[in-house]
């Protein structure tokens, strides 16, 4: 039994009320929202937050009634981990033991339906403890990403004997993509966070999994929404 999950929290500084604000038509909690819902892998889905308005709207479209979260896990420095150890904690008393947990960030709606389907089937397949969406690093820490030491001087931040010269010289490295994530039950419940055991990438495209932390951000995953809504509409 698979059960997907989105945490959407009700305050965000640097977007206000930004997984309840419409993009395209439709609250932005949506966009992630129909996935799970229209999924037919999935079989219960459960939201977690604060606040009463997305809570209500869940419940609304048919999601399971795990209450609203705690205080404790409503702050802007709660740990994703215990969120979802909560949010699991609360379904399966609901519906019984899952097999896999899925949680879809609803801050990057622009993943496909596809996308869900890979990272699902790579975890059926390798077993791991978690399916992590990843893509290609932008930048690479062994080759042009830099930092400053004591006196301001500026050095590579991971360097190599010999140093790297070209970026296919460095060893390969991912930006974790906050957008697609199947747990393993049994370490979501056991383990104390992300890394604890053996979580494997899932590589996404990386136009499809930019995450909204800002109004820059909103303001590109609407135009890139608004381009692929108009390709479909003249499919």
């Amino acid at each position: 039994m698979i059960i997907g999950h989105i945490g959407a929290r009700a305050g965000s500084k640097g977007v206000p009320n930004k997984n309840f604000r419409t993009l395209h038509g439709k609250p932005l909690i949506d966009w992630s929202l129909d996935q799970l819902l229209g999924s037919d892998r999935v079989d219960h889905v459960v939201v977690s937050t604060d606040s009463p308005d997305i809570y209500d709207h869940a419940i609304g479209r048919g999601c399971l009634e795990i209450g609203l979260r705690p205080a404790k896990l409503a702050t802007d420095t709660a740990a994703k981990w215990h969120v979802w150890q909560h949010a699991l904690e609360e379904a399966e008393k609901l519906v019984g033991a899952a097999t896999a947990f899925l949680d879809l960030d609803c801050t990057s709606p622009l993943r496909l339906p596809g996308d869900i389907d890979n990272a699902l089937d790579l975890y059926a397949a390798e077993q791991p403890d978690m399916v992590m969406s990843c893509c290609e690093a932008r930048k690479n820490p062994y080759f042009n990403l830099v930092e400053p030491d004591d006196t301001g001087a500026l050095h590579v931040s991971k360097p190599l004997p010999g140093g790297v010269v070209a970026r296919q010289q460095a060893p390969t490295v991912y930006e974790h993509a906050a957008s697609t994530y199947v747990v393993k039950p049994d370490y979501l419940r056991s383990a104390g966070s992300l890394f604890d055991g053996r979580v494997i990438p899932y590589l996404m495209a990386p136009e499809n999994c930019i995450d909204i932390d800002s109004p820059f951000d909103f303001k590109l995953v609407d135009l890139l929404m608004g381009e692929r809504l108009k390709e479909q509409s003249n499919a």
